[in-house]
């Protein structure tokens, strides 16, 4: 028999649009808008997905993922509204919605969600590109990146977070669902129209933090999040979110601690390290950035700040998930008092409250106590392992950086992905 889709929805216009897009390639369809009737027809029928709106008169699509889950825990579910925000899909991923689509939905949206519900992340989501650029394929050392290749991971489980924007000020949220070995990580919207994959080519912006757009679409501040997958060695994930990620603590800390929480598996696909074969520097005399060959990635970044922060110097060895989480994840950002007003002015730092960054006036840290001596220079190389990651795969170096941000991050990338 073939795999049965139960469509929940009160609009007959819905039901008639998915029975065809879904029976035309090859699924039993069953459709009801007969919301309080879903739980003796799920009994009766054991469809292996259901996609159920979240707004229906009768009865409320989120207490009715409740019932099923109570009493059919094992049938998967995926979410469908016409009124999506990230709040109401971190609540039904958080009750146990396998995924959350925004109508309108593309086609390949909706049959990509359901072929990775149904695989269990097991299989390749359909129409994504997960190849390599030749240029930063080639830009790696063979001998070395095979040596130092270790299997490819995703997360066990789903997993949500929710916050606030530091730059937009907005309640957002990111859902992190498995992705299988070859995906890489990829954004995406709640409509699951616009996929970005986490790659240099869709940076869009590296001004106060690292924008990536596609599709119409873009997702500011995933610097904190990447880290915390390169420090973790997460290389496949589908993100969706909103228009920013989250800032949490203004750190990778709770990222790496949620993940942990979940686990991650092993994937049968080796991730092959960028391993660079010859010095690279961007920038000149001392304001710049630098990468020469190594054995592992190796970070040394100083940073130069007027009173009270000074001149910090931080290496760092990433020898290890746990290295990253005890030296480098913890490391929040920061920022100026006398820098909000010209922030405000561009529009951004909206989110930027007591608990989630560090805060400086002219002679002091007036809002915490510093978690490091020199927490401001390791926020600084946490970044940079956020934008190392945007060459889509590890990168293995001695990367030496002074007075360094985003935008020279990024132009280190290119070199490294030109590099011959």
């Amino acid at each position: 028999m073939n795999t049965t889709v139960l469509v929940v929805d009160d609009e007959e216009r819905i039901r008639s649009s998915l029975r065809g897009i879904l029976s035309d390639e090859g699924f039993r369809v069953l459709d009801t808008g007969d919301a309080p009737g879903v739980m003796e027809l799920i009994a009766r029928e054991n469809p292996e997905v259901v996609l159920l709106d979240v707004w229906m008169p009768d009865l409320d699509g989120i207490e009715l993922l409740r019932r099923i889950k109570a009493e059919q825990p094992a049938t998967r579910v995926i979410m469908i509204s016409g009124h999506a925000n990230i709040q109401n899909a971190v609540a039904a991923t958080r009750l146990g919605a396998e995924d959350f689509l925004e109508k309108p939905f593309s086609v390949g949206g909706l049959l990509a969600s359901i072929e990775r519900v149904l695989a269990g992340a097991s299989g390749r989501p359909r129409g994504l590109d997960v190849s390599v650029d030749p240029a930063v394929r080639d830009a790696a050392g063979p001998r070395l990146a095979k040596a130092l290749a270790h299997p490819q991971r995703t997360v066990r489980e789903s997993l949500v977070l929710a916050g606030q924007g530091l730059h937009s000020g907005l309640k957002t949220g990111v859902i992190l669902h498995p992705a299988p070995a070859g995906t890489g990580i990829v954004f995406s919207s709640l409509a699951a129209q616009s996929e970005i994959a986490a790659r240099i080519e869709n940076v869009s912006e590296t001004g106060y933090n690292t924008t990536l757009s596609g599709g119409g679409h873009s997702i500011r501040t995933v610097e904190h999040l990447m880290s915390a997958l390169h420090g973790l060695g997460i290389t496949n994930l589908m993100v969706k979110t909103d228009d920013e990620v989250p800032a949490l603590d203004g750190s990778a800390l709770e990222f790496c601690t949620q993940l942990r929480a979940v686990g991650m598996r092993d994937q049968p696909a080796a991730a092959d390290p960028i391993a660079v074969t010859r010095p690279i520097r961007i920038g000149a005399g001392d304001e710049f950035i630098r990468i020469a060959p190594a054995d592992r990635l190796i970070i040394d970044y100083t940073l130069d700040y007027p009173h009270p922060i000074g001149v910090q110097h931080v290496h760092f060895e990433l020898t290890s998930p746990d290295a990253y989480v005890d030296e480098i994840a913890p490391a929040r950002t920061f920022g100026f008092v006398r820098e909000f007003r010209k922030l405000a002015e561009m529009g951004l730092a909206s989110g930027g409250r007591l608990d989630n960054l560090i805060l400086v006036d002219d002679e002091k840290v007036v809002n915490t106590t510093l978690r490091f001596p020199d927490e401001f220079a390791r926020h600084k190389v946490l970044d940079l392992i956020g934008d190392l990651y945007l060459l889509g795969r590890p990168i293995v170096g001695h990367v030496t950086a002074s007075k360094s941000g985003h935008s020279d991050n990024l132009a280190l990338l290119r070199a490294i992905a030109a590099q011959g």
